[in-house]
């Protein structure tokens, strides 16, 4: 098989299991010669190792995304994107959960090496809203942890002081569905004091460098760094870092995590009490029986906090300068000299920032969290410290470089010694390759009874004087023989002379090199103890963040049990930490110092040797070159790859190691590249398997074809099948109803065939019967005219000579009795208004026909008539008189039509007041009215009771109810009204009455047609005389100073109803009507 090109054709060897000659040398020079043309990324099989560059390099972009999306581990150069790949598509595609152990000293590159993985399969996972928004929160995690838990040292300007290990969860299509992060022992201390050259963590100088002024004023801080004393006197800026900037991105950060304002603003808060707590200050003083005490040298700092957190200033200064001790039920207050009081302010100050900082985890969990109950697949992530070898170390470079030793010891038994192991188990030979296993070293620190960690807890648990100088000695004592550890107690025993190794320092042989620990402060950060009043006085502060930091500030919930020390909780994180790993499937980039500087394009052959040597790459090397690069069981790998052979496919009836063993003989792979354990496969070298998997890969997509093409087939099939079946149905309709139609045309056409022979033959016949008929009637007259002539002759001599006459007088006869014996069953409808009639038959019967018609429409109103009551026959009568009079002279008429005569409109019978008006009508009423009389003068109107007798027209006054005039019907001589729809009239008197001596009268009726038809059926009935009524547009009037003339004008406005009567001169009035 040909050697894989791409990591030949590079700079150097890409994987070093292909370099030759194989030495610790060649190593070295191969990294060296590699580095130096940036090429930072080498293979040790499926293991990268990666060199820091200490600058930015453009192997990140986008396109190199593409490049190495999908791609085959060894087909393309080294680079961190290829085993992020492999782990996904591992994850994917063979449903494994994978992890990435990133490790190497402090200062390696493991930080940026997590981002990129974590940037890489944010890329080339899945896509759409909700997917990118799982990612952003995933990504955006990072910025947000690493303000708060990473910091400046002397070897790194981000350095991880904490550890994070983040799972990635994924559903069964490989797009993110959220992560869960679990952080390992925050570097707290630094939180108070720090070593010169360093930093605090970042967040303190982001907020202050870019916290807006009024944020700042809020918070109650100062922009200066140095006014600090946690932040140190000096300048603490960095070159090329730009902190304003990162804390507008950290905002941005928690925004798209979706921490809410109200939740950032009190993040920030609790921050600023920190960095408040150390500008508190404590002075000296002596109580009266000489004990030392304290007190707060200035409230301002004290004063700011508490206003923060909402807590009365007296409780916080209580707590910090005093101490409550119970004893057996008692409660004893003592005070606390300055430097227990500045351990207490600096033990609530760590404890503060530490409990914001598991807080600030969680708070992440909460958001990034998978709420679906579906399986899911994990990809884990560790991004933890590195190996520490400082001038001074202390016990957090303890428990540092105890995890290291713990990830050291997981790749020695995944990698070296597992492996070996495992050969040996499957009955494969096997030369063994020697390598140092750190079990020795991890034991030393972490066995349960003799471990460095177990003393450690027992004697902070001890009673009476705990020293750091009595757990030195226990361990000189307990590890007196042991190889990996040193004191001066056990060099002075073994006679050995080291002036490196201080008094109050022990030496721990780790897998990295000799570290010497000052055990100085080993018991107090291992107790890691805040005194009670403290947190009590966190609890009371009304700030809903800090409160919950706090809960066993809660008096209710007090506890006398003693809290678990910091070193058991981070052996037991640790533990669970390395079961996580040991349950997926590894990947490991190995991080590489090139210099202690920080200088790019540096590379200090004597630390990457030591670095090299410590973590075992040369070992590494030798055990991939003589193993075996992939195995697997023997079903599984059957089940992958049975598809490549025609005897397996598509199932093998054998074993699966028969199976196997068959699949791969047919596929003629070199037997050197294959072994056969006992439940096993074993493959030597990643290119076998890679032509395993692109041969795989090709024949699913044949297969994928296959079934592509099958399934269309089938559905084509189908779909003809359907169109071919309702075609036949189609057709079937059709052809039905083509038929139909044909054969209604034929038959509609056969009808009218039919029709027409019927038709003619009919017509035939019946022109036969007419011409029959015709000869019949033709022989019958001729004969009839022939018999009669001869009648007519034979009996001539015996006809008088008036025959004519009396024949022509019977036949009229016979006619006349035809019509009226017709019209008896034709007479008109009894309907008085019906004015129809049958028309005459002949001419001679015109005249006859219409006096007919007169005599039945005045016998049908006869009939009418005697029908009538009484009161109806009077009121037509008087509508009939109405019509004499008026009908075509008035327009008032028409409006009448509609309207009864009542006669009687004022009620004298049922009103009181008109008694003395219907005496004096003396049951002779006929017309009882209200009427408007104008005035001779002026032409105004009054109103006047009109009452209409038998003899008298009699006018009253209304309010009076007495009569004021009575005119006799004799003295009337006539009355004129207007043409128009008005109720103007006149009242004409004879000159020799006496009323008429006073003149004609004018008046205004509002029923006009009625009182004037009234009055002359009353004036007929008692005179016998008619009225004489005149319709005129002009008439003249006699009043007692002469005659007036009277001119009627019709005007168009008609928002007047009544005439208005204008007097024009002496001698004329208008009268204005509508």
């Amino acid at each position: 098989m040909e050697a894989n090109l791409p990591l030949l054709d590079t700079t150097g060897v890409g994987d070093l299991v292909l370099l030759d000659p194989l030495s610790e040398e060649s190593l070295l020079q191969n990294l060296k010669e590699r580095f130096g043309h940036q090429e930072i990324y080498t293979y040790i099989g499926n293991v990268v190792i990666s060199v820091n560059p200490y600058q930015p390099l453009p192997i990140y972009s986008p396109q190199t995304v593409e490049e190495y999306r999908n791609c085959n581990f060894f087909a393309v150069k080294p680079h961190i994107y290829a085993i992020a790949d492999d782990a996904y598509h591992s994850l994917r595609d063979r449903d494994k959960d994978q992890c990435i152990l990133i490790t190497g000293e402090s200062g390696a590159g493991k930080t940026e090496a997590s981002k990129q993985v974590m940037s890489y399969v944010a890329a080339v996972c899945g896509k759409g809203e909700e997917v990118n928004q799982v990612k952003e929160q995933l990504l955006q995690s990072n910025p947000v942890l690493e303000a708060f838990g990473n910091a400046k040292t002397i070897r790194n300007d981000n350095s991880s002081r904490f550890g994070k290990y983040m799972d990635v969860e994924f559903d069964f299509k490989g797009e993110p569905l959220g992560g869960v992060i679990s952080n390992y022992l925050l570097e707290k201390s630094r939180v108070v004091r720090h070593v010169k050259g360093e930093r605090n963590f970042h967040i303190f100088y982001q907020l202050l460098a870019g916290g807006s002024d009024q944020l700042l004023r809020e918070l109650k801080l100062e922009r200066d760094c140095r006014r600090y004393g946690y932040l140190g006197q000096e300048d603490r800026s960095l070159p090329g870092v730009d902190d304003a900037a990162n804390f507008r991105a950290i905002q941005e950060a928690m925004k798209v995590i979706g921490f809410s304002p109200a939740e950032v603003r009190a993040l920030l808060e609790v921050t600023a009490v920190v960095l408040k707590l150390g500008n508190v200050q404590l002075d000296s003083q002596f109580q009266a029986s000489g004990m030392e005490s304290s007190s707060i040298q200035d409230t301002r700092a004290v004063r700011e906090i508490c206003e923060l957190i909402r807590l009365p200033e007296h409780v916080l200064e209580q707590a910090l300068c005093s101490r409550t001790v119970e004893a057996k039920q008692e409660k004893v207050v003592t005070a606390l000299s300055v430097a227990q009081g500045c351990y207490g302010r600096d033990a609530l100050a760590k404890n503060i920032y530490n409990r914001l900082f598991n807080w600030l985890v969680t708070r992440i969990n909460e958001s990034i969290k998978v709420d679906s109950s579906e399986r899911r697949k994990v990809m884990g992530v560790l991004d933890i410290y590195g190996f520490e070898i400082f001038q001074k170390n202390s016990f957090e470079q303890f428990v540092i470089n105890y995890c290291n030793e713990k990830l050291q010891q997981a790749f020695i038994l995944l990698t070296l010694k597992e492996e070996q192991e495992e050969y040996v188990r499957e009955g494969i030979q096997w030369t063994p390759v020697d390598f140092f296993d750190n079990s020795i070293i991890c034991s030393l620190i972490e066995d349960s009874k003799v471990g460095i960690l177990a003393m450690l807890d027992e004697e902070c648990l001890r009673p009476g004087l705990v020293t750091e100088e009595t757990f030195l000695a226990k361990l000189s004592q307990v590890f007196a023989s042991h190889k990996h550890y040193e004191s001066r107690a056990t060099q002075n025993a073994r006679h050995v002379t080291d002036a490196s190794l201080a008094g109050p320092c022990f030496r721990v042989h780790h897998y990295a090199g000799k570290v010497t620990y000052n055990v100085s402060g080993f018991v107090e950060k291992n107790n890691d103890l805040l005194f009670r009043d403290l947190s009590q006085a966190m609890w009371k502060a009304q700030h809903e963040l800090l409160r919950s930091l706090f809960p066993e500030g809660d008096p209710q919930k007090t506890s006398l049990r003693r809290p678990p020390t910091a070193g058991s909780q981070f052996k037991a994180s640790v533990a669970t930490l390395m079961k996580n790993l040991y349950s997926k499937n590894p990947n490991y980039i190995r991080c590489i110092k090139p210099n202690d500087n920080k200088e790019p394009g540096v590379f200090t052959d004597g630390l990457v040797q030591m670095q090299v040597r410590y973590l075992g790459l040369l070992e590494n090397v030798r055990v991939r070159r003589a193993g075996y690069a992939y195995r697997q069981g023997y079903e599984p790998c059957l089940e992958r790859y049975k598809m490549l052979c025609k005897q397996t496919w598509p199932k093998w009836k054998g074993g699966a190691r028969d199976g196997v063993q068959a699949l791969l003989t047919d596929l003629r792979i070199p037997p050197g590249e294959l072994a056969y354990g006992h439940t096993k496969i074993f493959i030597r070298t990643p290119r076998t398997l890679f032509d395993l998997e692109d041969r795989r890969r090709l024949r699913v997509a044949q297969l994928a074809s296959l079934i592509q093409a099958t399934y269309r087939g089938w559905k084509c099939r189908t779909h003809y099948q359907q169109m071919r079946k309702s075609q036949i149905v189609i057709s079937a309709w059709f052809r039905g109803q083509a038929q139909k139609k044909r054969y209604g045309q034929m038959k509609s056409s056969a009808l009218l065939i039919q029709a027409y022979v019927r038709g003619w033959k009919s017509r035939r016949l019946l022109r036969e019967l007419k011409h029959q008929k015709r000869c019949s009637q033709a022989s019958a007259t001729i004969s009839a005219y022939w018999k009669g002539y001869k009648t007519r002759k034979e009996y001539k001599k015996y006809f008088r000579s008036g025959a004519s006459t009396t024949l022509a007088n019977f036949i009229y006869r016979r006619l006349v009795q035809k019509f009226f014996l017709g019209l008896q069953t034709n007479l008109p409808p009894m309907v008085v208004t019906d004015r129809s009639w049958p028309a005459a038959p002949y001419k001679f019967l015109a005249n006859t026909n219409e006096e007919l018609k007169k005599i039945f429409c005045l016998w049908k109103g006869k009939k009418y008539r005697d029908q009538l009551t009484p009161q109806r026959k009077a009121l037509l009568q008087d509508k009939l008189c109405a019509s004499e009079l008026f009908k075509d002279k008035k327009t008032l008429y028409a409006k009448s039509l509609q309207q009864s005569f009542q006669g009687e409109y004022l009620g004298l019978r049922k009103n009181p007041k008109y008694r003395a008006l219907h005496t004096a009508a003396e049951g002779k009423l006929v017309l009882a009215d209200t009427v408007r009389k104008v005035n001779r003068a002026n032409g105004k109107t009054v109103p006047r009771l009109f009452l209409l007798t038998k003899n008298h027209i009699i006018l009253a006054d209304p309010k009076a109810a007495q009569p004021k005039t009575v005119v006799s019907l004799s003295d009337i001589r006539s009355v004129s009204v207007t043409r128009f729809s008005d109720g103007f009239f006149v009242l004409h008197l004879n000159e020799t009455s006496t009323v008429g001596t006073k003149g004609d009268f004018l008046l205004v009726s509002d029923h006009l047609i009625e009182l004037v038809t009234k009055l002359h059926q009353t004036l007929l009935e008692t005179t016998a005389k008619t009225l004489n009524l005149r319709v005129a547009d002009e008439f003249s009037t006699q009043f007692s100073k002469g005659s007036i003339a009277i001119r009627i004008v019709e005007t168009a406005e008609k928002n007047h109803t009544a005439p208005v009567c204008k007097k024009k001169g002496s001698h004329k009035m208008e009268v204005l009507v509508h």
